[in-house]
């Protein structure tokens, strides 16, 4: 005996299914807290990126993670007009949330699930490097969004005047 298939009823179950891992994926999102950043506090170090890999930092030790500080000549001011006029070009749906001396924090925010990724910069001065680290808040896998988007501002850094 053959069994004869809904294929309503089982297309109306798989759209209720897609519809509650939005849901979750939303509720995910919404309630994502911003990590402590200790940088913005004043340490000279950005917090270490998690074993997932949805972070790289110019100070992860872990090739999975890391990418190269970026060198800079000129005054300061003129450093963080760079980075601002970088990120203005390349991060869509970005704000900047802690604009201080040597220091820029940027909340980016995905296009259809609003999860929120932290970016994060710092110019030493001693070194004339600039530092930056970009992670996701949730989740394990960004499918590189991280580092692409690092990759993207490096190239408008460097041939920004």
């Amino acid at each position: 005996m053959t069994r004869k298939v809904d294929v309503r009823r089982l297309a109306i179950r798989f759209g209720f299914l897609i519809l509650l891992a939005m849901a979750g994926l939303f509720a995910m999102s919404w309630s994502s807290n911003p990590p402590v950043f200790p940088a913005e506090r004043g340490a000279e170090h950005f917090t270490p990126c998690p074993d997932s890999p949805n972070c790289v930092s110019t100070q992860a030790t872990s090739s999975e993670h890391q990418m190269k500080p970026l060198p800079w000549t000129g005054a300061t001011d003129e450093v963080v007009n760079r980075i601002k006029r970088a990120v203005g070009d390349q991060f869509a749906r970005s704000r900047l949330v802690v604009d201080k001396p040597n220091y820029l924090r940027y909340e980016v925010t995905s296009l259809i699930f609003r999860f929120v990724d932290d970016v994060e910069f710092m110019i030493d001065p001693e070194t004339r490097l600039v530092h930056f680290r970009s992670a996701s808040r949730v989740g394990h896998s960004d499918l590189g969004a991280n580092r692409r988007r690092m990759e993207r501002f490096v190239e408008a850094f460097e041939s920004s005047p």
